[in-house]
């Protein structure tokens, strides 16, 4: 089997969720650092404009969205599951409010606290990303305390989840649940210094924090972005061709699509023809002078796929 590859920064939090995975599954895998803004010259030509963190890749199919990512691992390496008591369904369902609602609390948070001590161009680019063109600082900084309140609120949740005595969110066994909130209170505790006395008052919380993190991130190597680039192009793309004939879109495979992350955060449209769509992903095949074939996957959930072009 082609070696995982990981695009990603080390300060990326939603890259920590996917560690995380990747250490619940115990992988060897191989870690190319790319830069926190674009542009992002040695990702580009695998992704076709995608820029987000992080982006994995195995062969010459790469993989773009954590939640595509993670699907695709447990698809991989099925043991030991990310849903060791089930409820897979309803585990996906809570990634709505773990990468939407709260991520996107925590960011404005870090904004209010630390905004005057950021670069101009990380505010700029992740204030656009996150909460669209209308975004201000100032908004950040005023909503401040109302913002850590509603924080406090959602990890005591968390913390309540634990008081049986149970080591991990959904029981005896780390799974899913435990990377999708794991990585909420890692960022919030290393970006926002209000969050060490919040967290503090939430013992059960830390004690499942530290239990998670011990589990570590797999065994990873580094690689360069060359080698990773080098890598695709001498790989043949490879997945099941299949199109849903019920999706309501009523795409045909082999047509000019484009992909898009929702809402209005400046976010480039990758283009391809339609290879695979099921109900939670979709794949484009595309070229690149750098890499030849490649294949990229997007979830479903978060993003708008739309016809582009000739049939």
């Amino acid at each position: 089997m082609a070696d995982v590859i990981l695009h990603h920064y080390p300060q990326s939090p939603v890259a920590e969720k996917v560690r995380m995975v990747i250490g619940m599954k115990g992988l060897d895998w191989r870690s190319v650092h790319i830069p926190r803004l674009p542009p992002k010259p040695e990702l580009m030509p695998l992704t076709g404009g995608y820029r987000r963190t992080p982006v994995m890749q195995i062969g010459a199919n790469v993989y773009c969205d954590s939640c595509c990512i993670i699907r695709e691992l447990e698809q991989r390496f099925a043991e030991p599951s990310l849903f060791p008591d089930g409820n897979e369904g309803l585990i996906w369902g809570l990634s709505s409010w773990t990468d939407g609602p709260v991520f996107t609390s925590i960011i404005a948070a870090v904004f209010g606290e630390q905004g005057d001590s950021l670069p101009a161009e990380f505010i700029s680019d992740r204030g656009r990303l996150y909460f669209g063109p209308e975004f201000t600082l100032q908004r950040c900084v005023a909503e401040l305390p109302e913002g850590l309140a509603q924080l406090r609120t959602q990890f005591t949740w968390l913390a309540r989840s634990l008081e049986d005595g149970r080591a991990y969110l959904a029981g005896d066994r780390p799974g899913l649940i435990d990377a999708l909130c794991y990585h909420l209170v890692w960022f919030f505790r290393g970006r926002v210094n209000a969050a060490t006395s919040l967290l503090k008052q939430l013992p059960r919380l830390e004690a499942w924090e530290r239990r998670v993190a011990e589990i570590g991130h797999g065994r990873p190597e580094p690689l360069e972005a060359a080698e990773a680039l080098a890598i695709a192009r001498a790989s043949t793309p490879a997945v099941e061709a299949w199109v849903d004939a019920d999706d309501p879109l009523g795409l045909t495979r082999g047509r000019t699509v484009g992909i898009t992350p929702v809402g209005d955060g400046g976010d480039p449209t990758v283009t391809g023809r339609l290879i695979r769509l099921t109900t939670d992903t979709v794949a484009v095949h595309r070229n690149d002078d750098r890499v030849g074939d490649v294949i990229v996957h997007f979830p479903r959930i978060g993003y708008r796929l739309t016809a582009a072009g000739p049939g």
